[in-house]
C-alpha cells in the first residue's frame, strides 16, 4: 500500500502518520500501524456501522449534513479521533483538487439545503429517476469530500441507504472496478461542470446488477 502522503496530498495537523507506520497509516487511536490491518479494522467496523444505521434510518427521513458526520462517527468513531469532524486540511488527488477544506462547512450547508432536500427521502420508483437521484448526491458528496478519510464509502453508504428509501436491495458495488472505475472518476470531474449524465449511468448499472444479483437468488 502506498504511504498516505501519495494517496492524497495534504497539508496540516491531519496529516500525521501513525508512529513506526512508514507513514502508510494516519495516527490513529488503536496505534495500529499496518496498513492490511488498517484495512481490516475500517471494514469490519463498517459492517457494524452499516447495520446500525440502517436500523435506525426512516424511509420518509430528509438526510441532514449532521446525518452524515454521524454515519462517519459511527464508523471511525474508534479508529481516529477526527471522525465525524470536517476535515481541516485540502486534500488533492493527482492534478484533482477537491474543495477546500474553510470551504468544507459552507458547502455542506448548501448540500443540505439543495441535493439532500432535493432528491431525500428518496421515493422514486423508475430506475431513471433513482440513477439521477443517486448519481447528484453521490457526486455532489465526494466533490466536497467533508473528511480526512472515508468519503467514498461513506458516500456510498448514503447512496444505499437512499436506495433503500427507494425499495431497492441494499446496493451492490462490486461492478465499479476495471474501465468501470475509469468512468466513475471520469464522472466525478463531469459533475464539477453540474453534469450528472455519467454517474446516473454508473449507478443504472448498479442497480440494474443488485436487481439480478436479488433475481437470481429468489430463483435458487
Amino acid at each position: 500500500m502506498r504511504p498516505v502522503s501519495d494517496r492524497y496530498s495534504t497539508r496540516g495537523p491531519e496529516t500525521e502518520a501513525e508512529p513506526g507506520s512508514r507513514g502508510r497509516v494516519l495516527r490513529n487511536l488503536l496505534g495500529i500501524r499496518s496498513a492490511r490491518e488498517m484495512a481490516r479494522r475500517e471494514s469490519e467496523v463498517l459492517l457494524a456501522a452499516t447495520q446500525r444505521v440502517i436500523d435506525e434510518t426512516r424511509l420518509d427521513q430528509q438526510f441532514r449534513a449532521d446525518d452524515i458526520r454521524r454515519m462517519h462517527r459511527l464508523w471511525l468513531g474508534e479508529i481516529y479521533q477526527w471522525a465525524g469532524e470536517y476535515r481541516q486540511v485540502n486534500i488533492s488527488k493527482g492534478s484533482f483538487m477537491f474543495a477546500a477544506a474553510d470551504r468544507v462547512p459552507h458547502l455542506m450547508r448548501e448540500f443540505e439545503q439543495g441535493s439532500l432536500r432535493e432528491f431525500t427521502p428518496c421515493r422514486y420508483t423508475a430506475i431513471s429517476e433513482q440513477a439521477h437521484a443517486l448519481a447528484v448526491v453521490h457526486a455532489e458528496l465526494v466533490l466536497i469530500h467533508p473528511f480526512r478519510e472515508g468519503n467514498g464509502r461513506c458516500a456510498r453508504l448514503l447512496a444505499m441507504l437512499m436506495g433503500l428509501q427507494a425499495g431497492l436491495p441494499a446496493l451492490d458495488f462490486g461492478g465499479i472496478s476495471g474501465k468501470t472505475k475509469s468512468r466513475y472518476i471520469a464522472a466525478i470531474h463531469a459533475a464539477m461542470g453540474h453534469d450528472y449524465v455519467p454517474m446516473a449511468t454508473i449507478f443504472h448499472g448498479v442497480i440494474t446488477r443488485t436487481l439480478k444479483s436479488q433475481a437470481r437468488i429468489f430463483s435458487e
